[in-house]
């Protein structure tokens, strides 16, 4: 029966509803078109379920979601077969707003306008947003007549009756000026595909084209946008392999292929489906994070996953659909919703566990794919307890070899030949094989194993091991000569005294940078070589995690310049003979200058003993003046060996050569100073 035109105010707290949605949700409008789809897919959930348990006995038909654009009359409209509404529906869901006043939402929620929508009911206002007048047109499944709710954006509404036979709804937006983007198709095409792709109802924008007289034109049949059963809400028994890799190339086209895969199904205590990849990550993890994509019963919701899973399982890709998180998820609800707390811990278990299962039923595989897993379970295990109470089984130690151990194997395979003289068991590692070859080769003559630890964040990750593992140590292979790495009780013997000692580091010192590069004697054997650099365990790595970590409380570490130590091998027969030739050479002008000291030490020695006992202003100043006197004139005269040593070693090539060689060994020559060792190498030869 028809009724006449009717006319109200719809139902709200406080009249400022439609500007604060209009304007204070403006940066997020976009947001219109999946929350209309949404409702339109709850209706059509809806008909399907009164239909399969007989509350509906009218033939369901095609039940096609449609998307359509008009921009002569710039007019989207979003169209559903489901249940449709009646008037009194209408005056119940969309008169009737429960909202808790203006004042009160903009304090609570101006950080975050993506909470307002849903938290209120306020999905179908979401369309004035972008409107200056909406239209619903719908009819219930149920008997009675058809109506039109038309709205222009302020707390009046008119509903009258209209011709629609079809049951179902079509909402109208009469776009306003600013929202002119939403009537191209280009632009509703990337919102659908972004919102809508797995939707379970089918959704139609636009037309198939086929290709006719040298131009696309569109057919009758319906381009359908979405996937209405992706591979996640199929069981895991009634997919194959290659399922689930043409649903990743699905989203993510382009890309290599993962290297394997985990199917979640979990219905109690809370809902989650999805399936995860592991990618190829390899080094440029960062590049690879917001790749998992969050629904909410098959709506997009974000990609922006921090909070709902542990860091290190951003690194994968895939999907996570759960009922439990709100399509209008926040920061704040992230962070403190006990179901959101629940799915991180299950999905960092099934990770673990899936991974262990891998290992343990494929080993071979496992290993090979190491590399690529390397970055991901070592970022895991660093960032995550539990994930290293389960990892820590079935993670794997590289070393220079590429073989590969488990922690408890690798163990086991040096705590006989590497355990120190305080009982430390000692991990030799190396970054870069080519480069650190010289002093692994050196290490392994030694009986010593050696692990390669090249990879983004090892320096960090060596941190935490040394941490987990007791009484353990990493040490690089380069930052000592190899005797010294893991020390042991036995000394060798040294050919050079402590005075030759000291009269050879200045002649080496001539040719090194004052303050980066340290002379250092070690008894080493005839066969080491005569000069090698090294760079100090703790410095160097502090210095590598202040890069890593971008400075922060590191940055006294960042700024200090990098110095070396030049080990010099008192055994050698060639440092011996350059000892040997100083004596020769300045020997004479070196006993010289000792000769001078002796009486100046003497002297020194005396007022030094009649300072003993006595405060500062109990010696005389004539007393304090001759101390003063003489320690200047010892001062003087070491400078001036210091200075006779270093105008021999300047003059000596042999000295330069092997500097060369040491610096050459560790890919530390270049440029000129390359050059000028090569020429030095041929005039050596041809002598």
């Amino acid at each position: 029966m028809d009724t006449q035109k009717q006319q109200g105010t719809i139902n709200v707290t406080s009249e400022n509803i439609f500007p604060i949605i209009k304007k204070f949700l403006y940066s997020d409008h976009e947001i219109f078109l999946r929350e209309l789809i949404s409702n339109a897919v709850d209706a059509v959930q809806k008909i399907k379920t009164l239909a399969s348990v007989g509350d509906f006995k009218g033939e369901l038909g095609d039940l096609t979601i449609r998307i359509s654009l008009d921009k002569k009359k710039k007019t989207l409209t979003v169209s559903d077969r489901g249940v449709g509404m009646t008037a009194k529906e209408i005056d119940k869901f969309i008169n009737q707003i429960a909202f808790s006043g203006a004042e009160e939402f903009m304090k609570k929620y101006k950080k975050d306008a993506n909470a307002i929508i849903g938290h209120f009911g306020l999905g179908f206002y979401s369309s004035f947003m972008v409107s200056d007048m909406v239209e619903i047109n719908t009819k219930s499944y149920k008997r009675g007549r058809a109506v039109k709710w038309t709205c222009e954006g302020d707390t009046t509404f008119t509903i009258e009756d209209t011709d629609r036979t079809d049951r179902g709804t079509s909402i109208i937006l009469h776009l306003d000026n600013d929202s002119k983007e939403f009537l191209e198709e280009s632009k509703i095409q990337g919102l659908l595909n972004k919102y809508s792709r797995f939707l379970p109802i089918p959704i139609a924008f636009g037309k198939e084209q086929e290709w006719k007289d040298n131009k696309y034109i569109d057919t009758d049949k319906d381009k359908i946008i979405n996937t209405t059963e992706p591979a996640w809400t199929k069981k895991p028994s009634d997919l194959k392999e290659e399922d689930y890799q043409n649903f990743y190339r699905d989203l993510y086209p382009m890309t290599e292929e993962p290297l394997f895969h985990i199917h979640l199904n979990v219905d109690y205590p809370f809902t989650l489906t999805g399936i995860l990849y592991f990618p190829k990550i390899r080094n440029n993890f960062e590049v690879q994070k917001n790749k998992i994509q969050l629904y909410s019963n098959q709506v997009f919701v974000t990609d922006s996953v921090e909070g709902i899973v542990p860091d290190f399982l951003t690194l994968l890709h895939g999907v996570l659909d759960s009922p439990d998180i709100p399509l209008n998820v926040s920061r704040s609800f992230l962070q403190s919703d006990h179901n959101v707390k629940k799915i991180s811990g299950h999905i960092t278990k099934k990770v673990a566990d899936r991974l262990k299962k891998i290992f343990k039923k494929d080993r071979e595989q496992f290993e090979l794919k190491w590399d690529d897993l390397k970055l991901f379970i070592n970022y895991g295990m660093l960032t995550e307890e539990k994930f290293w109470d389960k990892a820590k089984d079935f993670a794997l130690l590289k070393n220079t070899d590429t073989k590969f151990f488990t922690y408890t194997e690798y163990k086991d395979l040096i705590k006989e030949n590497q355990t120190d003289k305080d009982e430390n068991l000692v991990y030799l590692y190396a970054n870069n094989k080519d480069e650190e070859f010289g002093f692994i080769q050196a290490a392994k003559e030694k009986g010593y194993d050696v692990l390669l630890m090249d990879g983004q964040f090892d320096t960090h990750f060596i941190n935490h091991l040394e941490q987990k593992f007791e009484k353990s140590r990493f040490v690089r292979v380069d930052s000592d000569v190899v005797d010294n790495l893991i020390s042991k009780e036995e000394k060798r013997d040294s050919k050079l005294s402590s005075e030759q000692q000291d009269l050879l580091r200045p002649v080496i010192q001539s040719h090194l940078l004052s303050g980066t590069y340290f002379v250092q004697f070690a008894a080493l054997t005839e066969k080491d070589k005569p000069m090698m650099i090294t760079q100090a365990e703790f410095s160097r790595r502090m210095k590598e995690m202040s890069k890593l970590s971008g400075g922060g409380g590191m940055d006294m570490y960042g700024s200090m310049p990098d110095s070396y130590n030049l080990v010099v091998n008192s055994n050698h027969p060639i440092i011996n003979a350059i000892s040997e030739d100083v004596v020769n050479q300045v020997g004479d002008k070196i006993n010289e200058i000792n000769d001078a000291q002796k009486p100046l030490k003497v002297d020194l020695d005396s007022l030094e003993k009649l300072k003993e006992g006595k405060k500062d202003e109990e010696i005389g100043q004539e007393e304090k003046d001759k101390l003063e006197e003489v320690n200047k004139k010892i001062a003087d005269l070491t400078k001036e060996k210091e200075e006779v040593l270093s105008v021999y070693g300047k003059d000596n090539k042999l000295v330069k050569q092997l500097i060369d060689l040491a610096l050459l060994a560790n890919n530390m020559l270049t440029g000129e100073a390359l050059n000028t060792f090569v020429n030095r190498s041929i005039d050596l030869i041809q002598k």
